[in-house]
């Protein structure tokens, strides 16, 4: 498979970019500071393939168990800072990756401006030897975009977002770093990604579709987006987003390698997913899961809404309130979960919280009720 010829980006023993292989990446679900756990699950993933494994870090307490993990593991790690940007400097001397998000720039310290925040990420990166991923998100989009191409009109708001923040770590002198782009709907994955890498050609692009979901519709949309972007020479990198339970990620990096060999034997297939009617979309589960019963729960709502599956409907299942509350809004019916309950939304509206027994009825009573 050809590639774009993107500048090359070092994350630890690997590269990306250029002409290095398609890296395949996968997370840890295990809680960060479960020190013993955590390094074993990244190290199984290591072993089974990922060239890069995420880790969530949401706390100082799992910034500091960062320092003890690393000791544990030769896997080239990567953290997801979410909320607090201001956690990089506690994480960067232990990791080979550091992952924000734009939209989410503006919950620490609002009153501060985001390039700040980027200045000073970039700089404790550039000290520390670091990567870093611009990951823009279909649910967390910047509310404070202020970029525009006026050259253009038809640039996706996501689109318009990562070239704003990859114009402005390129006027820190900082070339380390790649960006994502990701939506839960593939072929917007495949547009989006498509628009990126006509603009900023140089930049590695890391794939995925966010919320993939469950087995087997998480990999046939995940294929769906990225088969078609690989076999024409866009994408350096990947991460299958399976709702899987932590004992299984490797099947994310199965996916990945199933995804190589249908590129690698032009066994492309585009639009084979297309949302005909039910689509369950779901997050992977990881360390911000504050009840290990969402993947049982995904698993159930999915076994559950069998009988709807001729309806036209979406149903979004998250796990945490990081990405639950935003990312449910464009669902039919959205679900994020609690430490001991569940919200539930309708079509972006909240109409309730429930236990984790009484969710599953309430939502295919209300569904049953009110379509």
């Amino acid at each position: 498979m050809g590639k774009n010829q993107t500048r090359l980006v070092r994350i630890g023993s690997i590269a990306i970019g250029a002409n290095e292989p398609i890296a395949i990446q996968s997370m840890a679900a295990t809680k960060t500071v479960d020190i013993e756990a955590t390094a074993a699950t990244c190290q199984h993933l290591s072993d089974a393939g990922a060239a890069v494994v995420r880790i969530a870090v949401d706390t100082q307490r799992d910034a500091d168990a960062l320092k003890e993990i690393r000791k544990r593991t030769t896997a080239n790690l990567s953290v997801d800072l979410q909320e607090n940007y201001k956690l990089a400097e506690s994480v960067a001397p232990y990791v080979d990756k550091i992952r924000y998000n734009p939209g989410h720039l503006h919950h620490a310290e609002p009153n501060v401006a985001w390039q700040k925040k980027v200045e000073r990420i970039v700089q404790i990166c550039r000290e520390n030897d670091c990567a870093i991923r611009v990951g823009v998100n279909c649910g967390s989009v910047d509310p404070n975009l202020s970029y525009s191409i006026d050259a253009d009109k038809n640039i996706d708001p996501m689109v318009l977002s990562a070239i704003e923040h990859a114009e402005f770590i390129d006027s820190l002198n900082f070339t380390q770093f790649c960006v994502s782009i990701k939506s839960s709907d593939p072929a917007t994955v495949v547009a989006v990604n498509r628009q990126f890498a006509r603009i900023r050609p140089d930049i590695p692009l890391h794939l995925g579709v966010t919320e993939a979901g469950l087995i087997p519709e998480g990999i046939i949309k995940s294929q769906a987006a990225i088969e078609p972007l690989l076999a024409e020479g866009i994408g350096n990198t990947m991460r299958i987003s399976l709702t899987v339970p932590n004992n299984r990620k490797d099947e994310e990096i199965k996916a990945g390698k199933l995804i190589l060999e249908n590129v690698k034997n032009s066994n492309i297939h585009s639009g084979k997913w297309q949302q005909a009617a039910l689509n369950i979309v779901s997050c992977p589960s990881c360390a911000r899961v504050e009840n290990d019963r969402f993947v049982q729960l995904a698993e159930l709502i999915y076994e559950k809404t069998r009988e709807l599956k001729d309806r036209q409907l979406t149903i979004a299942v998250m796990g945490c309130r990081v990405n639950g509350p935003g990312e449910t809004d464009n669902a039919d019916f959205g679900i994020w979960c609690g430490t001991k309950s569940v919200n539930l939304k309708k079509q972006g509206t909240l109409i309730g919280t429930f236990s984790y027994d009484e969710i599953v009825p309430k939502l295919l009573e209300i569904i049953t009720t009110n379509q």
